[in-house]
């Protein structure tokens, strides 16, 4: 067991070997962060890229009116604010502990040159961005595309494939997430997000407890957006 496996948990260093390894735990920083805690606010500086250890964060932008939008909720093995490497953009959005979580820190300055000198290295870091890419357009797309039931059907798919756990009902989301919270993902407001529930439990496609949702006819939720 090498005692930097846990970096091949991180989505964007999984293929590298063990020399690439030692170096990204060299200039690594982990903190341990409890749930409320703000690591960095849209419009800060961008000086570091970040990866989860264990723990979620919750990615989210302001609106022109306030209301808060969530991007992703993450968990371990995913980066976030890799959008500020080699651009000195400031952070587009902030990040937020959902739950208490371990986190790396690499300071950007650090990993471009530790990219520079290690081609593969940034081989992995173009192929991962171009992921990101791909579901920021699918996400637009969605947005413009889909009502708030076939987006609502999408959040809670794209949930279970992140956070389900199977069990003699159906798929539980795994998650503490509130209806807010799930209506700033949908991009809707609470009470529409509410209805949206109410339908799909009304149809037997979930069941929805006071702080659980367990998705029990993976088709008929499909159907809201196919």
């Amino acid at each position: 067991m090498s005692k930097y496996d846990y970096l091949r948990q991180i989505s964007i260093f999984n293929e590298l070997d063990e020399e690439y390894m030692e170096k990204i735990n060299s200039i690594s920083i982990i903190r341990s962060y409890a749930k409320g805690r703000i690591l960095f606010m849209e419009g800060e500086p961008g000086e570091a890229f970040f990866y989860i250890k264990s723990g979620l964060i919750k990615i989210s932008k302001l609106s022109a009116d306030g209301r808060e939008h969530i991007l992703h909720i993450l968990n371990e093995g995913h980066v976030f604010a890799e959008v500020t490497l080699f651009s000195k953009t400031p952070y587009p959005a902030t990040a937020e502990v959902l739950e208490d979580a371990e986190v790396g820190m690499i300071k950007n300055a650090e990993l471009e040159k530790l990219i520079e000198e290690n081609p593969k290295l940034s081989l992995c870091l173009i192929k991962y961005l171009n992921k990101r890419l791909i579901e920021a357009q699918t996400k637009v797309r969605n947005l413009a595309l889909y009502d708030t039931y076939a987006r609502t059907a999408q959040s809670l798919l794209k949930l279970a494939e992140d956070y389900g756990r199977k069990t003699t009902d159906g798929i539980e989301l795994d998650l503490n997430i509130s209806r807010q919270e799930l209506a700033n993902m949908v991009g809707t407001t609470r009470e529409t997000v509410i209805r949206v529930l109410a339908a799909f439990k009304k149809e037997k496609s979930i069941h929805v407890g006071k702080s659980t949702i367990v998705i029990t006819n993976m088709d008929k939720i499909k159907q809201w957006y196919e």
